[in-house]
């Protein structure tokens, strides 16, 4: 049933572009505007991706609600059929390619694109109705038509997104698959936004790099914050508290499972971290734990998940790679934090410079060391207490079951 849903979809969106595409002159192909909205689009997700890939596994059976609308809804008002086709694709495939590292089942994010396909599709059919030129279309009577053109979008792509999530969670409450209402107005913003962008880039189009940077201080100023207060980051360091990595490893295991992927788990701790409250003070100790948070988050890519678990002691989610990459992500983290070289305040107020750091690293594999967290986890901390007992400054493996 869920197989025959998604290839209607599917279907449906392919048949819309070939038929519009057949009636499309063909000198409405050539749009410099496309250009315009193919570049922001690809920029502004370039320049989010980070955020993108945590919010896109923490949404992960409910809808994933993203700002590419602002693209894609001005597209609906400037652009002919074929041609915002061209932009959706471009948009996803640079989505798979760059933000979800190809990972992502690609039908999902081929489903994905083809209701987005279709919402447009609805929406310019709702401006047919008040004008073959809906930009022109002024006072009361264009607000309607925006207005109308942005429900039929929002409700079209929410409606079969709902649908899909629905069929394939079964055993979850059907509530759960409608997502946030908070989310949904990013959509209604983003669809707002694309109206103003369709308007600036038909009269003004040297404004919109303008419009582009005001895009990404919109996501990264209010979704970034939004990000944080529902992952509970941790005060001291700025990675991800426990409560929220577990979370995400939970479902980043659950994917694997059913992709037949692999998740590598690292357990990181700080040898003798003791010493430097004791030498520096507590203060200087939370300026080490910061400068070690940043060296973490830097050692990995960038949808890896750092948090702190406590203490001294960090935690690294690994998602789709094989026990050497993960081997070698434990020993280029281990790498920086002995490079470290970092100014504190001693307890008089004088300038120290910490430096000589290392850390013990236990690693496990998800599905061959464990296939739950939890039993995965005792393992990874298990070998970091290998590690320590060998010696310390080493990275230790866990045994395949």
């Amino acid at each position: 049933m869920v197989l025959a849903y998604v290839v209607t979809v599917d279907v449906s969106a392919s048949l819309v572009t070939l038929a519009t595409a057949w009636r499309t002159p063909a000198e409405a192909f050539v749009s410099p505007l496309f250009l315009l909205l193919a570049a922001g689009a690809v920029l502004h997700l370039e320049a989010a991706q980070g955020i993108e890939r945590i919010r896109e596994i923490s949404r992960e059976g409910s809808p994933h609600a993203h700002m590419q609308s602002v693209w894609l809804f001005a597209g609906v008002l400037v652009l002919p059929m074929p041609l915002l086709v061209a932009l959706i694709t471009i948009s996803y495939l640079h989505a798979w390619l760059r933000v979800y590292k190809r990972r992502a089942v690609l039908f999902r994010k081929v489903f994905s694109a083809a209701t987005v396909v279709l919402a447009c599709a609805a929406a310019q059919l709702v401006l047919g109705f008040f004008s073959d030129q809906p930009l022109d279309v002024d006072g009361p009577l264009g607000l309607l038509a925006l207005a109308s053109a942005g429900l039929a979008y929002w409700l079209v792509n929410y409606a079969l997104v709902v649908g899909a999530i629905v069929m394939t969670n079964r055993d979850q409450p059907a509530r759960a698959a409608l997502g946030n209402a908070s989310d949904q107005l990013i959509i209604l913003a983003s669809i707002g936004l694309g109206s103003v962008l369709a308007i600036m880039m038909s009269n003004r189009p040297w404004l919109t790099p303008m419009l582009l940077l005001t895009v990404l201080a919109l996501h990264m100023g209010l979704l970034l914050p939004q990000f944080r207060v529902a992952a509970r980051t941790d005060s001291k360091t700025g990675l991800v508290d426990a409560t929220f990595w577990h979370d995400v490893a939970g479902r980043e295991i659950e994917r694997a499972r059913r992709l037949l992927s692999t998740v590598g788990v690292l357990i990181l701790d700080l040898d003798h971290f003791k010493q430097i409250n004791d030498t520096y003070g507590h203060l200087a100790g939370d300026r080490v734990l910061r400068a070690v948070a940043d060296a973490l988050k830097h050692s990995v890519r960038s949808y890896d998940l750092v948090g702190r678990f406590g203490g001294e002691e960090f935690a690294v989610l690994l998602p789709g790679v094989s026990t050497d990459e993960v081997r070698a992500t434990a020993e280029r983290i281990r790498f920086e934090i002995a490079s470290l070289h970092i100014v504190v305040d001693d307890r008089l107020g004088h300038d120290q410079v910490v430096s000589g750091l290392t850390a013990s690293v236990g690693a496990a594999m998800f599905p061959d060391t464990a296939t739950e967290l939890s039993p995965l986890l005792l393992a990874a901390d298990e070998a970091l207490y290998q590690a320590k007992n060998n010696g310390r400054d080493r990275v230790a493996t866990a045994r395949v079951h």
